[in-house]
């Protein structure tokens, strides 16, 4: 199967149990990897026939910038839902980041994966 891969989406959203976080917000970057058949497109070069990625993104960006939910794996998994609403899609991987996330500790980075066929 193919992919389609939209990496390092930044948005902006109030997720997580903590009151500040709800209250002031944070970046949070996510990453998408769905599974297609290109074939339609590669072969009338028309974008009707794939996976639009610029309105994918904004749809994306939509639920994370919108309702807040306490878990990022709860995130991941209205992401996913997103991604599979169009019937090409097969199967989502979506990745959720929280860089910014409130641990007391020096780290990199904070990640949620969700597959979903």
């Amino acid at each position: 199967m193919d992919t389609i891969a939209l990496t390092g989406l930044r948005v902006w959203g109030r997720h997580g149990v903590l009151p500040e976080e709800r209250r002031d917000g944070q970046d949070f970057v996510v990453d998408v990897v769905l599974s297609v058949d290109t074939r339609p497109a590669a072969g009338s070069d028309a974008l009707v026939d794939t996976v639009d990625y610029a309105q994918l993104a904004d749809r994306l960006a939509a639920v994370v910038a919108g309702e807040p939910v306490d878990l990022i794996e709860t995130l991941a998994s209205r992401l996913a839902d997103v991604c599979l609403a169009d019937d090409r899609v097969i199967s989502a991987r979506v990745t959720v980041r929280k860089p910014g996330a409130p641990i007391a500790h020096a780290f990199s980075d904070v990640a949620v994966t969700v597959v979903r066929p």
